[in-house]
């Protein structure tokens, strides 16, 4: 995927990561960087559990939004420590 097609599919993906955790986001701006992040950590957890989805965007989406909700998770438990 070409950088361009990344960080809009990081965009989205950081966007539906805030709908999907309530109370939690960090604003818009704040959750599209979240989403590129969760990109790279949708991708890194897949490959890391074996699991390779389709090539596309919808594919793509599902991948970074999981990485997305992980990373805000991650953040979000790391911040009431």
């Amino acid at each position: 995927m070409h950088l361009i097609g990344f960080l809009i599919v990081g965009l989205v993906a950081g966007w539906l990561a805030g709908r999907l955790i309530r109370g939690g986001g960090f604003g818009l701006v704040g959750d599209l960087v979240v989403g590129v992040a969760g990109a790279f950590v949708g991708g890194f957890l897949f490959r890391a559990l074996g699991l390779f989805p389709g090539g596309g965007f919808l594919a793509s989406l599902v991948v970074a939004t999981i990485g997305a909700v992980v990373l805000l998770w991650l953040v979000r438990l790391i911040k009431k420590a």
